[in-house]
């Protein structure tokens, strides 16, 4: 299907070992030997010695050919001309060399792990043809990595089936074709015990996004304790709680605001299921987005506009990133925002000395107590819903999250959830047997949260 399809767009991805890199190799080759000279390959991943293992399977085919490789060029060269380059591409700034040049095929390989589309995106204008070579983007991933969320909304959400050609409104095609391990019998004849193994890696969640490609299933969460409890059907929150915002700036970059309520007393939500008191509930959220983690580059004043239309109560406080109150030879974000009024939040990402940070705040919560979480959003905060359980670990700093993602709504919430400090009661609080014994001797018998 990958090598036989006209789509200007072409996204192949899902299961590990559907032979996704023979596919645009193979692919490149028959293009090649149809245009000649004329066709202009480039191969990209993230870093270069990533493409060290594309690079000898081109090897493998293309040397029959009787294709040339130039080891410093990074290029390989058919006999009639046709080249393909195979190239590292990880900042905006890469992207920024290739301006200028002409490709009638680009590859990328792994798209999910690239955490932003918009390197991405800028070599699309490379792709032109002034000999009649049907010119292609082509993309092969995985379920899960830093980029999952971009590419799960422009090519699986659309048709999570697959097969069918998505038109956008300025007429561009593009299509997501599923992988299968199924797809290269090569391998499972030459390897019969490859899926047996791959059932081995580890959690079930990793077996079921590598063996069936399900894209709703994400390894590594940095919020694995996210939970579907939390996801509330929108009702009619009381007057009498209180209601406060949270908000976290964006202007190329998404911003987002976040409408919430503190739960006062045990509130029955439906037959058999209360919120318990103390908890938190996102009923309204506000996302900047123009596509996935690009924003709509909205003026502050606009933004507080928009605010202000939204809020349709009372709130008894706001807070925002500290870095809104900052001054550059001008007035800040939060004096342009003006008559909506932000106090600094607590912009603590990880915990020091004993003290909980904004991500403690968030997984505490999210856990709660008694098996009912301690924070709740409507089901219509869609955009928390699609970013937060995707987030992924900063790889050189587990303890933080990967600020490279789209974390915008979670940097809010963060806002939010430091506002309101929460401390797990002594039932669900994990205290090793020698401390618990001091918690009710003395004076930690009232204190012994303290410890």
């Amino acid at each position: 299907m990958l090598v036989n399809c006209p789509v200007a767009e072409i996204f192949y991805g899902g299961a590990r070992a559907g032979g996704k890199t023979d596919g645009m190799i193979g692919k490149n080759a028959i293009k090649a030997a149809r245009y000649g000279e004329h066709q202009r390959g480039i191969f990209f991943r993230r870093e270069l010695p990533q493409l060290e293992a594309a690079i000898d399977r081109c090897k493998q085919i293309y040397f029959p050919l009787k294709w040339g490789w130039a080891e410093q060029k990074k290029t390989f060269t058919a006999p009639n001309g046709a080249t393909l380059r195979f190239r590292p591409l990880e900042r905006d700034s890469d992207a920024e060399k290739y301006q200028g040049h002409d490709y009638t095929d680009v590859y990328f390989e792994e798209l999910t792990n690239y955490p932003d589309p918009r390197p991405i995106n800028k070599l699309r204008a490379t792709l032109r043809s002034g000999h009649g070579v049907p010119c292609q983007f082509h993309a092969t991933g995985n379920p899960g990595g830093p980029g999952h969320q971009w590419v799960k909304e422009r090519y699986i959400t659309p048709a999570p089936q697959g097969y069918k050609v998505i038109v956008d409104r300025d007429g561009n095609e593009r299509i997501f074709i599923p992988a299968k391990v199924e797809d290269n019998p090569a391998l499972t004849d030459a390897d019969p015990l490859y899926i047996s193994r791959l059932k081995q890696v580890g959690s079930e969640a990793l077996v079921k996004a590598w063996l069936e490609g399900d894209w709703n299933i994400v390894e590594g969460a940095f919020f694995d304790c996210w939970s579907a409890k939390m996801i509330l059907q929108p009702f009619a929150v009381p007057e009498h709680w209180l209601k406060f915002r949270s908000f976290d700036w964006g202007s190329a970059a998404p911003f987002s605001v976040g409408w919430w309520a503190v739960v006062t007393d045990n509130f029955m939500v439906s037959e058999g299921f209360s919120l318990p008191r103390g908890a938190l509930v996102r009923y309204r959220e506000w996302y900047g987005k123009k596509k996935a983690n690009i924003g709509l580059k909205m003026t502050a004043e606009q933004v507080s506009r928009g605010i202000r239309d939204r809020s349709l109560e009372k709130v008894a406080y706001s807070v925002a990133d500290p870095a809104i109150f900052a001054q550059d030879g001008g007035p800040s974000i939060s004096e342009r925002m003006f008559p909506v009024n932000f106090n600094r939040a607590d912009n603590k990402r990880v915990g020091a000395h004993g003290m909980m940070g904004g991500w403690d705040q968030m997984r505490a919560r999210m856990q709660g107590e008694e098996d009912k979480p301690m924070v709740y959003c409507f089901h219509t905060c869609v955009d928390s819903i699609r970013t937060i359980p995707a987030l992924q670990h900063d790889p050189k700093r587990m303890e933080d999250l990967d600020t490279n993602a789209e974390d915008h709504a979670a940097d809010e919430w963060r806002y939010a959830l430091m506002s309101r400090p929460y401390i797990r009661s002594q039932a669900a609080m994990p205290v090793k047997k020698d401390r618990w014994d001091r918690a009710f001797d003395g004076d930690y018998k009232e204190n012994w949260k303290t410890l």
